[in-house]
């Protein structure tokens, strides 16, 4: 019955065999379902709806939900919570049996040995191997936060520049429609006798250029949308809406901003709870220095039919060895640790001084841009309407045309550039720019 008992506390095997076949993408019910009640400090539960454009909060949380590399981080993170809960057990205490028959002689009967063991030494060490245990199991914990901010951002980066994207091919494929249409304009007009080689050889130039540049364009922008989609975690063929981008006008402070990176980055705090864990490995390496204690009650019967009981101690004698090395080795790793801390502090110091530096640069050449419009637009339209009563040639309205999509062109890439920054921003302060 004892036996039966121990045995109904044992855990059993169960075999969980590979999927040898194409994994399936994300189920949408379940990621719809788990979006709508998603906690993440730096999200907002989300109506996913594929069908409808998707604002900035809307893919992060679908990043956060559907990447596989997040999942299996998830899945991975369990571990270190086993370790936790496994460093919390005590040790089982041993048990021994044995037995001498005998052969030949005067005594009557065999002798019988028992021995209980019991480790002293896991219960001297159990509160430091805890602690520590519980501090790699937070680092997992923050370090997987870490990835999930990460990765978040860089969907919301793909997302900035799909927008940017979208806007530009626009005007990049009128642009090579109207230099399309010059280069035939300047072959009739060449057939006619009317232009001279020279000019052919420039319109079909420039029609080469245009067009290289608007495929360049619809080939940028159908890699940005697959990106999206690994990042998502959803089938390469999913067709995604892209929503109106955030405002661009967030006052920028970097020391501030550096504060609140020092605060609030995951990573950092990761970095703090492996110190914390390396505290108590040094702690424990000092107690590893003082002797193993091993208590052992034993229980026999000689030939002679004494029964004895006495209790046996096991102890190291600390003369040579003291684990000196094993203190060298765990107090080593605590000063690296502590560098690594520190640098990693100046290297956020020094990328978000960069960022913000980069995000004003290219807010005054937006403002460039912009300042140059209103005359551009003005000078187009005038030429098209002049072209139009056949007060000026058709070349000279699509060239002013042509002018204006360029700074159209420029205008988007300039709020890409912009926006993209801004969000390689929140990621290296670990905050979104609402909470600055």
């Amino acid at each position: 019955m004892l036996l039966a008992a121990l045995l109904g506390g044992c855990a059993s095997y169960a075999p969980a065999p590979l999927d040898r076949g194409i994994v399936a993408g994300a189920d949408m019910a379940l990621l719809s379902r788990d979006a709508a009640a998603i906690d993440r400090p730096f999200l907002k539960p989300a109506n996913i709806d594929l069908n409808a454009p998707l604002d900035d909060n809307a893919i992060a949380v679908l990043a956060v939900l559907g990447n596989p590399d997040l999942r299996a981080l998830r899945v991975r993170a369990g571990i270190s919570d086993a370790q936790a809960f496994a460093a919390r057990l005590l040790p089982d205490p041993t048990f021994s049996l044995g037995g001498d028959h005998i052969l030949s002689g005067p005594d009557p009967v065999d002798a019988i040995a028992s021995t209980l063991g019991f480790d002293l030494n896991a219960l001297r060490t159990k509160k430091v191997v805890r602690a520590q245990s519980e501090a790699q199991a937070k680092q997992v914990r923050l370090d997987l936060a870490w990835s999930e901010w990460q990765t978040a951002g860089q969907a919301r980066i793909q997302a900035a520049r799909i927008r940017g994207l979208e806007r530009g091919a626009g005007d990049q494929k009128a642009s090579a429609e109207a230099a399309r249409r010059m280069l035939d304009r300047t072959l009739r007009a060449a057939g006619r006798g009317d232009l001279a080689a020279d000019a052919v050889q420039g319109a079909r130039t420039a029609a080469f250029d245009a067009e290289d540049r608007a495929r360049t364009a619809e080939r940028d922008l159908a890699a940005a949308r697959l990106e999206l989609t690994k990042l998502l975690g959803l089938p390469p063929e999913t067709m995604l809406r892209i929503g109106a981008g955030p405002a661009r006008d967030t006052a920028i402070d970097s020391v501030h901003l550096t504060e609140i990176a020092i605060a609030r980055r995951a990573d950092l705090e990761a970095l703090r709870a492996g110190y914390d864990a390396q505290e108590n490995a040094v702690h424990k390496a000092i107690l590893d220095q003082f002797p193993t204690l091993a208590l052992n009650i034993a229980l026999q019967r000689d030939t002679g039919q004494n029964v004895l009981l006495g209790p046996t101690v096991d102890f190291t004698l600390p003369l040579w060895n003291r684990n000196r090395g094993g203190i060298a080795v765990e107090r080593a790793t605590r000063a690296a640790l502590k560098a690594e801390y520190e640098s990693r502090q100046f290297q956020t110091r020094a990328d978000i001084a960069a960022a913000a530096s980069g995000i004003m640069v290219a807010r005054h050449q937006r403002d460039a841009i912009v300042a140059d419009m209103p005359s551009l637009e003005k000078f187009a339209a005038a030429s098209r309407r002049a072209a139009d009563r056949g007060d000026l040639a058709p070349a000279t309205a699509e060239a002013a045309e042509g002018a204006l999509r360029d700074k159209r062109v420029a205008l988007a890439a300039a709020d890409q550039a912009i926006d993209e920054q801004m969000i390689a921003l929140e990621l290296l302060t670990g905050a979104p720019k609402e909470d600055w």
